[in-house]
């Protein structure tokens, strides 16, 4: 899943090397994937109205579907 977001995520912003993506398990099996990318790139990664990390947040989820695991995207500051 760490591989796809970052693929994603390379596609969209313009400093590649500023991404960094920290993937944690859960006890309960869940993952949690924490992405962090420049400050100039954010409002790209965001999209209007949250609709292009939305959509990140869903190809992501199909994947975790089909793993049959649980995965939640949070976009850090």
């Amino acid at each position: 899943m760490k591989d796809l977001a970052l693929f994603l995520l390379h596609s969209l912003v313009d400093d590649e090397a500023a991404v960094e993506i920290t993937e944690t398990e859960s006890d309960l099996g869940g993952v949690t994937l924490t992405i962090k990318v420049a400050k100039e790139d954010m409002g790209r990664v965001i999209g209007r109205d949250g609709k292009v990390i939305r959509s990140i947040r869903d190809v992501i989820k199909i994947l975790a579907l089909k793993l049959n695991k649980h995965v939640d995207v949070v976009l850090a500051e």
